[in-house]
């Protein structure tokens, strides 16, 4: 039988949608599992004997992050572009002048294997710093197979070297590559018919995206990508209504999909559709950010049709260079206007249901896997009021420490 460990001395908050705090509380380990939770002076004799005791030091402890939306799988970086939209280029602008998402499939497909583990690997060591113990990573900066398979290779090395859950995205529909310029609908046969299909073979897939946008695809292709991949029984997601209204978040939320990601320009029965569907809103603070956008997303639709909010980094080298899950808490809170709870919620619970994963559900729960995270606070509130200042001590997954802050180790 396993070993029982046991964190003590800890604020305990199993769950965001009940946040008042256990105080005295504990988390009892075996294996990868919570055996049992609960204030330590009800601890069961059982977990007593033999078990190790890890002193958390007055600690909050939280359930893991949920990371549900990176390209953190990338070569090279966009530094210039951030300088041109300083100078007054839109987004689209720099697309069409051969910059944006094509610039990065440039350096991705001369990128190798290796040099790409690399970069991938200091990105995700940063979002295991910040409390993150699952993450979803997309493919969609090669746009051939051989690149994609290269990108999705890459995300299945870093979950067996590193400790973090990851699901892999695959996002062939992301841009059209220059050898289909003109040829979009080829383009998409070529995804659903050819790159699809191989890539799941090869087990490199576990959910589908695309890019429903005015310079990306539209309803249609978008359509028949998702279709695709329901054939293959692969969960679906989509990107929409980030830079106008096409209508694929209601399309894709009629098809049952996971979540619709951006959203900006979202209207009421796009709303409705994913509020019957149960298809989870993922913001993306960081990309309205960098790219200074106006619009904001439709907080308060969303909250009066009771669609789940998530958050995320959409951590990426052109729109959100971003690798911090906590800064997106208080860019979600002072752009967005979402309560911290909201914002909480955002990136455990409703994270959780975006990424689709059976073991990864944004809470700490006996039977579930002992995923989560020790913080230096005083309150949940502090996990979006800090900017900058490292707050978490130790994170565990799956009942081993992934991380510890030497700052605060005894």
């Amino acid at each position: 039988m396993a070993e029982v460990r046991v964190w003590h001395n800890a604020r305990l908050v199993p769950a965001v949608s009940d946040s008042t705090p256990i105080e005295e509380g504990c988390i009892a380990v075996r294996g990868d599992e919570v055996a049992w939770l609960g204030p330590l002076a009800e601890l069961p004799e059982r977990y007593r004997q033999d078990a190790s005791f890890e002193d958390a030091g007055g600690a909050l402890i939280t359930p893991g992050l949920v990371e549900c939306h990176t390209h953190l799988v990338f070569g090279g970086q966009r530094s210039g572009e951030f300088a041109l939209r300083l100078q007054g280029a839109s987004y689209e602008e720099i697309a069409q002048q051969g910059g944006g998402i094509l610039s990065t499939v440039r350096d991705t497909r001369k990128a190798t294997e290796d040099e790409l583990f690399a970069t991938a690997s200091r990105r995700v060591d940063a979002l295991i710093a910040g409390g993150v113990t699952a993450v979803e990573i997309k493919s969609g900066y090669g746009l051939d197979l051989e690149t994609e398979r290269k990108m999705l290779r890459v995300a299945r090395r870093l979950q067996a070297q590193k400790p973090i859950t990851i699901t892999n995205t695959f996002l062939g529909a992301h841009a059209l590559p220059p050898e289909f310029e003109g040829r979009a609908d080829d383009y998409i046969r070529h995804v659903c018919e050819d790159m699809l299909p191989a890539l799941l073979d090869e087990g490199l897939v576990d959910s589908v995206d695309v890019f429903c946008e005015r310079m990306a695809f539209d309803l249609e292709q978008s359509r028949r990508v998702l279709m695709a991949a329901q054939q293959l029984d692969l969960p679906i997601k989509i990107h929409a209504e980030q830079l106008s209204l096409l209508g694929g978040a209601e399309m894709a939320a009629s098809m049952g999909a996971l979540s619709a990601d951006h959203l900006e320009f979202l209207d009421e029965a796009g709303v409705k559709a994913m509020a019957t569907a149960g298809t989870v809103a993922v913001l993306l603070p960081g990309a309205f950010y960098f790219l200074r956008e106006e619009q904001l997303p439709p907080i308060e639709l969303l909250r009066t049709h009771g669609v789940p909010i998530a958050l995320s980094t959409d951590c990426n080298p052109g729109t959100s260079p971003v690798t911090s899950l906590l800064l997106m808490l208080n860019m979600a809170c002072t752009l967005f206007h979402l309560t911290v709870e909201e914002a909480l919620l955002g990136v455990t619970e409703h994270a959780a249901r975006a990424l689709g994963q059976p073991d990864v559900t944004g809470r700490i729960t006996v039977g579930g896997k002992a995923d989560f995270v020790l913080w230096e606070v005083g309150e949940l509130s502090e996990l979006a009021y800090w900017i900058g200042l490292p707050r978490c001590q130790q994170v565990v997954r799956h009942g081993k420490v992934a991380f510890t802050n030497s700052e605060f180790a005894s």
